[in-house]
């Protein structure tokens, strides 16, 4: 089970009888795994001729489950990925760079008559970003049933990465998946994207009432409650039974709220912003990794502000963290400037 200490520092407690439990892994993510092409610099107006010269155009992994599973894996922890890809080149691409960067594949699900997901991400001058994606690939298919209800056992930590990706992955799915996930005593934290169907905060609230934490961004936030005050986001979800809220707020860095704590944690200053491909999984990656050490709620805030911002000063989703020491030397830098 999972308790706050009067610091708000979480306690991960498992009993079995009288004996601990021992996990196979530190965390399990589910959710997509893509491949993603991007182009830099690309703009609109670039497309209106026969070819479009970049100056950079590289192949890298992307989708927010493989996203925060590889840089997870490159704090040091042990991840363990579930996910659903084709039996094809791309999906080969993607088993084996898992397998070098230390992500367990063991529970993921390989289709034989299905296309990995592939993205074109033409990323702009100014680093933001348009999608061209494969609307029959992997990336929308996972369902319910690729989850082996034992894969849950082994870890203490699961974060569902796909809210609203896949609509095979519906609300009762997810309430399901997440009703599981905390009867085996997990942690449970969930990112998610923009909502496709107009969904609204009673629509999705069976699912997200299980949640510990919650990870998304100020617009996907604001798009499912229907309000705009961060503050005011946040206590609409924690009345749906959400134990604590982490909005992303890009360039602000994040806000934080549970029903008994309140913080904004500002983003690191000296950022050189190339690409936002990602920025918000490796914020979450590095949420995760700091629950996992048991920092207190503001220190996650920082370390996975920290984590983002590492993200986007390089070409594509995996590339900006490559260690946990990376990490940790802004993070101190960070601390530091706080404390003065």
């Amino acid at each position: 089970m999972a308790v706050f200490d009067k610091a708000g520092k979480i306690r991960i407690i498992h009993f079995n009888h009288t004996k601990e439990i021992t996990h196979m892994y530190d965390i399990t993510i589910i959710g997509a795994a893509v491949l993603d092409v991007l182009a830099r610099p690309v703009s609109k107006k670039d497309l209106a001729g026969r070819s479009c010269p970049a100056d950079h155009v590289t192949l890298t992994p992307g989708g927010d489950a493989a996203n925060e599973a590889v840089t997870l894996a490159r704090l040091g922890k042990r991840v363990n990925l579930i996910t659903k890809l084709g039996a094809d080149l791309s999906g080969q691409v993607l088993l084996n760079y898992f397998r070098e960067n230390g992500v367990s594949t063991e529970d993921m699900v390989i289709e034989s008559d299905l296309d990995t997901g592939i993205n074109v991400v033409l990323v702009e001058q100014e680093a933001e970003r348009s999608f061209i994606t494969n609307r029959n690939g992997s990336l929308r298919k996972l369902a319910l049933s690729d989850v082996n209800t034992d894969a849950l056992k082994k870890a203490p930590l699961l974060c569902f990465a796909s809210i609203f990706v896949s609509p095979c992955f519906d609300i009762p799915a997810m309430a399901s998946l997440f009703r599981s996930a905390k009867e085996q005593g997990c942690i449970l934290c969930a990112d998610m994207t923009r909502c496709k169907n107009g969904e609204r905060l009673a629509d999705i609230r069976d699912a997200i009432q299980y949640l510990d934490y919650l990870f998304p961004n100020y617009e996907e936030a604001k798009a499912v409650s229907g309000l705009s005050k961060p503050d005011e986001i946040a206590d609409a979800f924690l009345d749906c039974g959400v134990s604590c809220m982490v909005i992303k707020m890009g360039k602000d860095g994040c806000f934080i709220k549970t029903k008994e704590q309140r913080l904004v944690i500002p983003a690191y200053p000296h950022t050189r912003c190339i690409d936002t491909t990602g920025a918000g999984d490796n914020f979450a990656a590095g949420f995760l990794y700091a629950l996992s050490e048991h920092m207190d709620l503001a220190d996650c805030g920082r370390f996975a502000n920290m984590t983002a911002s590492l993200a986007v000063e390089s070409l594509g989703a995996c590339t900006g963290v490559r260690s946990l020491s990376q990490v940790m030397e802004r993070f101190r830098k960070a601390a530091d400037a706080f404390e003065t």
